[in-house]
């Protein structure tokens, strides 16, 4: 019998610099097909488990977290070989003006047809495809699909188990928004946007427990 360690995790959005600094920014690819056993994966500890986001703009950022809604990875013999896990885009939240009515307009802004349209997409997800280890470090692949878009991708990210407890958990890592379909004020799709632009980049980080 495998034994299962189940975690899940993904990954926050976060605008890089006003300069489309690509430092930590993820190639993205076309989509790998995999299958995973969803019933096997779905012991995720959500209450434990965060997804990090940081937006910039010039003279500005904002950052939040979203909640995991579900999901899990495969552990065997101390290695991760797969996993999946499920976004619930609905509880995106605004931090940095936690408390007030800014943070309800931004988070408001950011569940919209300008960016996330939730909606319509309500949740996003990560299926791993791949599993690469150097130096005690993971190179992780695997399928992200944010609205209508799935772009294969791959994330620095390390694991570790205390107390029976897995933890995943990646560094920065930076997506291109335009990539996924959010384009709102992107200087790549509109003129004369001056000083009024978002920044494409995306960066994320997160950490995910599995349960004890």
């Amino acid at each position: 019998m495998k034994k299962i360690i189940l975690s899940l995790a993904v990954v926050a959005t976060v605008l890089t610099s006003c300069k489309e600094d690509k430092k930590g920014k993820v190639e993205v690819k076309e989509a790998v097909k995999v299958e995973v056993n969803v019933a096997e994966l779905n012991n995720v500890d959500t209450s434990g488990s965060v997804l990090n986001w940081k937006g910039t703009k010039p003279g500005g950022a904002h950052n939040g977290t979203v909640a995991l809604k579900s999901g899990g990875l495969l552990v065997e013999d101390g290695k991760l070989t797969q996993g999946q896990f499920i976004i619930d885009m609905t509880t995106i939240t605004n931090l940095d003006m936690k408390g007030s009515d800014g943070a309800g307009k931004i988070e408001a802004h950011l569940k919209s047809v300008d960016f996330f349209d939730v909606v319509a997409y309500p949740t996003a997800k990560f299926v791993i495809t791949k599993v690469e280890e150097t130096e005690g470090k993971l190179a992780v692949s695997g399928n992200l699909r944010i609205k209508d878009i799935t772009k294969s991708i791959t994330i620095p990210a390390t694991l570790s188990t205390e107390n029976g407890v897995t933890t995943f958990k990646s560094e920065n890592f930076s997506i291109d928004r335009v990539d996924f379909n959010v384009k709102y004020k992107s200087k790549k799709f509109f003129d004369n946007l001056k000083d009024k632009f978002v920044d494409d980049l995306i960066e994320m980080s997160f950490e995910v427990k599995t349960k004890a």
